[in-house]
């Protein structure tokens, strides 16, 4: 075989290589980037490993507190979805120049829980306005999310407020940048006591729950949901579409969240 057709041949079989390759990608699944408030983590991990298995879709979850997911959108970061742990990011986020949500409704509700380490020998009780924290919180501090922006510190601000607490406890606070970093300082016995979402003291087995909040003692804690972007991806809209089903309601109470009355979108 003379030298002009072997190079001819390399050629095409290098075309061929590369042809299959771009087809490859092609084929590969797409990723979509769910932004997500921090203490919806183990619940997405979830939800991401059960959708992978049926779908040709790379979940890329992003975890922080919602405000600082909304703050991260809106100077441009690559968002498909957005699921915020309160309402009023969501709808900061709405109202920022250039950015379009779509397909926004509530999903999740939650409840606020009071929360001590594991070997704590403080009894359960009913965080109320007969019940002081302050007296069962010794000389440490509470731990709970940044109430000036972190949801979970902005309801809990809410609800001991409304008690008639906040006054005694603001000057000893142990404000967090997300509520699983809220968590984490009581999990490791650095704060004595807590404030978190009870789906996120039931993801733990290193702190136990002394008691829930009455839901009348802060706003209801809602988690709203919406596409980002002008035109949505196909993939997006899909994984939208699953997040509101069955499979995934089964999946967020699994987590210890209440969910919104969901359709069978399997």
């Amino acid at each position: 075989m003379s030298r002009r057709p072997l190079v001819r041949l390399c050629i095409v079989h290098a075309l061929a290589l590369s042809l299959g390759m771009a087809s490859l990608s092609a084929l590969a699944g797409e990723r979509v980037k769910v932004f997500a408030a921090a203490s919806l983590t183990d619940a997405v991990d979830a939800l991401a490993d059960a959708y992978g298995r049926d779908h040709d879709v790379e979940i890329v979850p992003v975890y922080a507190a919602s405000s600082t997911l909304a703050r991260q959108i809106a100077n441009g970061a690559p968002a498909a979805i957005y699921l915020s742990a309160n309402e009023r990011w969501m709808d900061w986020l709405d109202a920022q120049e250039g950015i379009t949500l779509s397909h926004r409704h509530d999903v999740l509700g939650n409840r606020l829980a009071l929360i001590a380490p594991r070997d704590s020998d403080l009894a359960r009780f009913t965080p109320d306005e007969t019940a002081s924290i302050a007296e069962r919180l010794g000389d440490g501090r509470l731990a709970l999310g940044n109430p000036e922006h972190v949801p979970a510190g902005i309801y809990a601000k809410q609800a001991l407020t409304s008690l008639g607490q906040w006054q005694a406890l603001a000057p000893r606070l142990a404000r967090a940048d997300n509520v699983r970093s809220a968590l984490a300082l009581v999990e490791r016995g650095e704060a004595p006591l807590g404030i978190v979402y009870s789906s996120d003291a039931e993801a733990s087995d290193k702190v136990k729950t002394l008691g829930l909040f009455p839901d009348a003692s802060h706003e209801p804690i809602i988690y709203p949901m919406a596409l980002i972007g002008d035109a949505p991806s196909d993939a997006a809209k899909s994984l939208a579409d699953w997040l509101d089903g069955r499979q995934a309601a089964a999946i967020f109470q699994r987590f210890g969240f209440a969910t919104v009355a969901a359709e069978d979108a399997s």
